[in-house]
């Protein structure tokens, strides 16, 4: 029987292109729910929160998804062990599983965390992310950049980048050299605008895979 899963986050390029990273699984894991900035509704085996341009602010987030008894275990999908989610301390995290990891690899691994085992995120902290989708990738940006800019969007400054992404502050500032060179802005205020124009707010959906509104195969159900 597939697992049951549901993929959180709150940019709906990030959950689409994670769910579409794993359609060709979906006799193994059958993605039921996607949620866009809200708490999932159906009852599934594993809710695998994605820590794209998540801050370090959200353990209330993480300790509603892990004390939800509908969810049967939570697993955080991070860059690394030093991912901003686990300096939150929030028990009952059952796994961290690495962005680097190709598709098969993501799956097995669900699939040992819903068996019971100890998997542990082993990363070489090098190489960018293996699949899945960001906001402003069709425009040259690595998801390392998309991620950078995406919180600069929402007016976070650089330390607060710093403390959200556990990079460093020169890392900090070569995503966005590199990343404002890509989208052709030279200030904060203008890669702010071209955030907000190109997606790199939040959004708020919820989208249940196969639901038919009577425009096709899934769309989203705003909540």
């Amino acid at each position: 029987m597939a697992i049951r899963l549901a993929i959180v986050n709150d940019y709906e390029v990030v959950v689409h292109g994670l769910a579409s990273m794993l359609r060709s699984y979906d006799d193994r894991i059958e993605v039921v729910e996607v949620d866009v900035n809200t708490h999932p509704e159906a009852s599934v085996d594993i809710a695998l929160f994605d820590t794209f341009a998540q801050s370090f602010r959200d353990r209330e987030r993480i300790s509603r998804l892990v004390s939800d008894p509908k969810i049967g275990k939570v697993v955080v999908y991070a860059w690394s062990a030093e991912d901003p989610v686990e300096v939150t301390r929030v028990p009952g995290i059952s796994a961290y599983v690495s962005k680097r990891l190709a598709a098969a690899d993501l799956v097995e691994a669900l699939e040992r965390i819903h068996a019971g085992e100890t998997v542990r995120l082993e990363d070489s902290g090098r190489g960018g992310a293996v699949g899945g989708d960001w906001p402003g990738r069709e425009e040259g940006l690595t998801a390392r950049e998309s991620e950078v800019l995406s919180l600069i969007t929402q007016g976070y400054s650089n330390n607060d980048i710093v403390e959200t992404t556990m990079l460093s502050i020169n890392s900090i500032k070569s995503y966005i050299r590199s990343a404002y060179r890509k989208i052709g802005v030279t200030s904060r205020p203008r890669a702010i605008l071209w955030g907000i124009d190109h997606g790199f707010q939040p959004d708020r959906v919820r989208i249940v895979p196969g639901e038919d509104h009577g425009r096709g195969d899934s769309h989203p159900r705003v909540s």
